[in-house]
């Protein structure tokens, strides 16, 4: 497959972004969080991979509503119906593996780009060799629990009833709440400061973000506070690797019992990363990726 950047024309008419990276015949498609998120943190995906020795063809490409794919206007009602559901974006994903010409492949998902790979290796899993889920669970309110318990050690009593207050008000924007989450991203999301992936300009998806999250990574207001699939990690057939930071903001308990549950997986810690631990810590992300593909691809996972 020919590197660079190729904008595909999904069937409803909407164009996406997509770029890849790398040489090989190992293809790895990488789904970014959010939502509406990007696909920055994968950049270096290929070149980090062929430190660790592999190569392989990295894909990464902007969700509908994110960067530098279209941006549907959320705020009609008949769009935001059709477009703002798990379905759209869980078939999404097929899509672009179609019109890119891949098959047999690895996918990865960060965050929200996690949850859509638990789904879609459990409705289109025929088309994987392999799954990593990077920094999500698999129960919403388990990250719910956690999140709260990592404010109420990391701020100050008046700090944590000042945001709730916030949150009860809606007042998301107010400085001093925001001042609060900016402390609670240093600790827990982009750890490694200056952050690479801060800009002039917020150029986050902010409608399909707020119709799933809410206003920040520490409420969930959205849509996923009612996404719940332990009952289905019985049905991923495929080898997956779950991998999280060690200081992050999903709780490592949770991805330990999903290796648990899932028949064929492994549950990895990337040391002192947080939520992005790819940029935190590449050199032990990367290995273990790298590890699990190998592994993979002659037949060890999980046979030692």
């Amino acid at each position: 497959m020919r590197q660079g950047t190729k904008i595909i024309t999904l069937d409803n008419g909407y164009h996406l972004w997509t770029n890849t990276q790398g040489e090989g015949n190992i293809h790895l498609l990488a789904l970014h969080g959010g939502p509406g998120g990007n696909h920055e943190y994968w950049e270096d995906a290929a070149d980090q991979l062929a430190k660790q020795g592999l190569n392989v063809q990295v894909t990464m490409y902007d969700q509908l509503g994110s960067l530098y794919s279209d941006q549907p206007d959320y705020s009609n009602p008949a769009i935001a119906k059709k477009y703002l559901t798990y379905e759209y974006f869980l078939d999404e994903v097929d899509e672009v593996r179609r019109k890119l010409g891949l098959d047999n492949i690895y996918l990865i998902g960060q965050s929200w780009g996690g949850l859509l790979v638990q789904e879609y290796a459990v409705k289109y899993g025929q088309h994987l060799k392999g799954a990593i889920i990077s920094s999500m669970v698999d129960e919403i309110d388990d990250y719910v629990k956690h999140i709260n318990e990592l404010r109420e050690k990391t701020l100050s009593p008046d700090a944590v009833a000042f945001m709730k207050k916030c949150e009860a008000a809606n007042d998301y924007s107010n400085p001093k709440y925001q001042q609060y989450i900016q402390v609670m991203n240093e600790n827990y999301i982009d750890r490694k400061q200056p952050s690479r992936l801060y800009h002039l300009k917020d150029i986050g998806g902010d409608a399909v973000y707020h119709a799933f999250q809410g206003d920040n990574e520490f409420v969930i207001t959205g849509k996923l506070k009612d996404w719940h699939f332990r009952n289905q990690l019985k049905n991923i057939k495929v080898p997956t690797l779950i991998t999280y930071g060690g200081h992050e903001s999903m709780p490592i308990p949770t991805g330990k019992k999903m290796a648990e549950l899932i028949p064929n997986a492994k549950f990895v810690v990337t040391p002192g990363g947080g939520h992005h631990h790819m940029v935190d810590n590449p050199d032990v992300y990367y290995k273990h990726l790298a590890d699990f593909i190998r592994q993979v691809e002659n037949g060890t996972f999980n046979k030692q």
